[in-house]
């Protein structure tokens, strides 16, 4: 077991695209943790889905064992982190298990929204921060202009931050140093009951369940019989280990220590993340105090395009689930498509990660309606109030009081020249702005915004605006009450559930007329007139037509008397009449797909 004062638990936190992943790769390299040829581009992301689109999705930890410049060999156990928003989650788990962060700062990007939002979160940890300036053998770089934000927005000084390229392992052993110089050693007594904090858990086809834990006090060995406190099971420990980043065997864990164990767990619902786990024969007094339990922000019906493929979809959402709990689904049917799953998600990267992930390993062709969030109903006659996931689940409007939704803090982080532009998408979603500050050429803007504003298509008018330079963080603060109405589109006189939504009644002509005019398009012609309208209870607020396809009964008739052809053309207009009345109009589901897809086409 490793003496205390020699170990060094670390994450590293920063904006999305910073380089976390790069530094990881190379603090393991430089180690000697891989030999050159086992060495890959982000190592630690080991879904194809992070290497492709550059982002990490699942907080990886590796054990690496450095010799210091003062001779001794320390024990480093680092913890690479996702910076995209919604994976927030997962920082703060990876936090709780160390006592110190590596900031990385690109030199030429500065401080953003995501990097604030982070460092935040291990200042609530009470951690040691060392702030490391990223990328600086860019021709963009200005490491100086970037100490200065570091102090100016963050307030960490900066005399002392490493400053570092990854890529070309520039300031490398500086990291390394500054880890072990400056990070506290973790506390801990091994000679008290165990006690280990749970921080990850994820289904392996040969293992089961693999857990990750932190041990505080205590020891933990293979033959253990431990109990997981929250969850109030006892399970016998076979295997104890660590990874390098290639798994590792060891005889046991001790205090400051990370590592995994496995106990034969068939399901990760068995192991709830931040339970306490400790001895079952001399149990620890007092748990640990854990994380707060993920709630799901933003929800959608998950249809399988073939519905024969339901029971699939089904295995296939139960094995993504045994990966990521923050994941929740349940069942649903849908008059217009069929049967499929409500789903839960963290966000709306966090919606398409596992749609992605559907459609890629386990081959399934899906349709995603549109995404809502939770609204609470207050209703009539003491009824209480109840949550809302589907609109279409939405009970008679004569049973409701009001309805309050869900609202957000923003901070976005935005070069001055794009200002105008991104105040006045604000300002359109309903935006309350709460405060702003020029720091340096940049605008850091705080502003109140509608949850259900934000799941659309915020984030891609955002960045297109701003040329890809906006930043932008998060968190949801309170329920609000809100002038909401739902609104329905009809088809041929026909309610097509999976289009129901819930909007601002300023914002539902406008919603109503841009959906109406993308079925137009959508939805091909048939032999008689389809109406497309947009409907708040009764009243219709939006329609558009599809023109008939037109057989010419004229054809036959050559020159003779007008009234001949009349009587054919008013026989054929009888027809369609009849034709719309009992006329079923197919919709393909493309057009669904496409629909759904609500960008502001403006």
């Amino acid at each position: 077991m490793t003496p205390l004062d020699h170990i060094r638990n670390f994450s590293i936190i920063a904006h999305i695209d910073h380089g976390k992943s790069t530094l990881a790769d190379r603090l393991i390299q430089t180690t000697g943790g891989l030999t050159a040829r086992e060495m890959s581009e982000q190592v630690l992301d080991n879904m194809d889905i992070e290497k492709e689109r550059g982002i990490t999705i699942k907080a990886q930890t590796v054990r690496l064992d450095y010799t210091a410049k003062d001779g001794q060999t320390y024990v480093l156990n680092l913890m690479d982190t996702p910076g995209h928003v919604d994976f927030a989650y997962e920082v703060s788990r990876s936090l709780a298990a160390c006592e110190g962060a590596l900031l990385v700062v690109d030199a030429s990007q500065g401080v953003e929204a995501q990097t604030l939002a982070n460092v935040y979160q291990s200042i609530e940890h009470d951690h040691e921060i060392v702030p490391v300036i990223n990328k600086i053998d860019l021709p963009a770089a200005e490491p100086e202009k970037v100490k200065q934000e570091i102090e100016e927005i963050i307030g960490l000084p900066a005399d002392g931050a490493v400053l570092a390229s990854a890529k070309s392992g520039i300031g490398i052993d500086d990291i390394l140093e500054a880890l072990v110089e400056r990070i506290p050693a973790p506390k801990g007594d091994i000679n008290a009951p165990l006690k280990a904090m749970l921080v990850d858990s994820w289904y392996d086809p040969y293992l089961g369940v693999v857990i990750l834990v932190r041990i505080i006090d205590g020891s933990l060995k293979k033959g253990q019989q431990v109990r997981f406190m929250q969850a109030g099971t006892t399970h016998l420990i076979d295997r104890v280990g660590c990874f390098r980043p290639k798994i590792e065997i060891l005889d046991s864990l001790g205090p400051g220590e990370i590592g995994f164990i496995t106990a034969q767990i068939k399901e990760v619902s068995q192991t709830a993340v931040g339970d306490t786990i400790t001895d079952a024969k001399n149990p620890t007094k007092t748990a640990l105090p854990g994380f707060k339990e993920v709630q799901p922000v933003v929800f959608c019906g998950l249809f399988p395009v073939d519905a024969a493929d339901f029971d699939k979809l089904k295995e296939s959402l139960g094995k993504l689930r045994l990966n990521d709990a923050s994941f929740s689904f349940e069942a649903e049917n849908s008059a217009a498509l069929g049967f499929g799953f409500r789903c839960g998600f963290l966000g709306l990267l966090h919606l398409e990660i596992i749609q992605e992930r559907l459609s890629r390993e386990y081959d399934l062709d899906l349709i995603t309606t549109a995404p809502s969030v939770v609204y609470h109903l207050n209703m009539t006659h003491g009824e209480g109030s109840i949550d809302l996931h589907n609109p279409a689940d939405m009970p008679d409007v004569t049973r409701i009081e009001s309805i309050d939704e869900p609202w957000i803090e923003a901070t976005i982080y935005v070069p001055d020249q794009y200002l105008g532009a991104i105040l006045k998408l604000c300002q359109d979603r309903r935006g309350i702005q709460k405060n702003m500050t020029y720091v340096g050429g940049r605008v850091q803007l705080i502003y109140e915004l509608p949850l259900n504003e934000v799941v659309f298509d915020f984030y891609d008018r955002l960045k297109s605006i701003s040329r890809g330079y906006a930043s932008f963080d998060y968190h949801q603060t309170e329920y609000k009450q809100g002038d909401l109405v739902k609104m329905t589109i009809m088809v041929n006189g026909e309610v097509v559930d999976a289009l129901s939504m819930i909007v601002h009644r300023h914002a539902a002509e406008g919603r109503g007329r841009q959906m109406c005019q993308r079925m137009k398009d959508l939805i091909p012609r048939h032999l008689f007139k389809i109406p497309i309208q947009a409907a708040i209870g009764g009243k219709v607020i939006a329609r558009e037509t599809i023109g008939a396809m037109r057989k010419d009964v004229t054809a036959k008739c050559y020159g003779g008397d007008i009234s001949r052809k009349k009587k054919l053309l008013e026989k054929q207009k009888e027809g369609k009449k009849r034709m719309r009345q009992y006329g079923s109009v197919d919709i393909p589901q493309e057009a669904f797909i496409a629909a759904l897809r609500m960008g502001d086409d403006s």
